[in-house]
């Protein structure tokens, strides 16, 4: 996420602001809860840091938040990651997050010591999962793009290793393959079945989206279809931040 400044839109940090942002300056004429009304409230007060600092916090609160319920090699989920989700991500991540949780509809079971999955397209599938959830802990910064290498090319497996040393080449691919043989993976692979299973509703089918935490049909369909503007209209702060698609703004008139 990015900080972006929209002058006139700065966000009034508490009702009691001298109890968020200290005295303020000798020549500020505006009442505490005024101080971050305007970028020249914020100037005169002596606060702008602190009022910039709390409206990057705000802004990122209020993101589209955009989950992804997938399986590493079904069909639907690849089209949907690489055609739809990755690029709105790339044009609109100053006003969306992503979560990628790759299980689906995968089956674990426990023998008193490890976990172990099966998997709806077989073991290939599983080793997927696996892959793309140890990047994910492994490279915060670059992992939706070594995902988006793998699930667009022929092999998503194959293709692993090398959309690694591309996106995050100080990354070892040792360090990957350790996650995924060890105990690592195998409770990272764990979380994601238990945040599957907590869907409410419960997934019935993959990919399965969620907007904000929530999940319709009429969302699904709309995600599927053209999450570019869905995401715009329900981004509600101000005017979008989208400085590569102008028409995005469209939807806030």
């Amino acid at each position: 996420m990015k900080l972006v400044i929209v002058p006139l839109l700065l966000v009034a940090v508490c009702s009691v602001a001298d109890r968020c942002l200290g005295e303020p300056g000798s020549s500020c004429s505006y009442s505490p809860s005024n101080w971050c009304s305007t970028v020249d409230a914020a100037i005169e007060c002596g606060v702008l840091k602190q009022c910039l600092e709390a409206n990057s916090t705000k802004l990122q609160s209020q993101s589209v938040q955009v989950g992804l319920y997938y399986e590493s090699l079904c069909p639907g989920c690849r089209g949907f990651l690489t055609q739809e989700l990755f690029p709105t991500w790339t044009l609109l991540q100053d006003i969306m997050d992503v979560t990628l949780v790759p299980y689906g509809n995968a089956q674990e079971s426990f023998d008193g010591k490890m976990y172990h999955f099966t998997c709806q397209h077989g073991e290939e599938e599983c080793l997927g999962n696996m892959i793309e959830t140890c990047i994910m802990n492994l490279t915060s910064s670059a992992a939706f793009q070594i995902i988006y290498c793998m699930e667009s090319s022929s092999d998503v497996v194959k293709a692993a290793q090398s959309c690694v040393q591309l996106y995050s080449p100080s990354l070892p691919w040792d360090s990957v393959m350790s996650c995924v043989k060890g105990d690592l993976g195998n409770g990272l692979m764990h979380l994601n079945a238990m945040k599957t299973d907590a869907l409410k509703p419960s997934h019935q089918y993959v990919p399965w989206i969620t907007i904000n935490g929530d999940h319709t049909d009429d969302l699904q369909d709309k995600a599927m279809s053209s999450l570019f503007p869905l995401v715009c209209s329900l981004y509600k702060v101000g005017p979008v931040p989208c400085t590569t698609c102008r028409s995005c703004t469209m939807y806030h008139m």
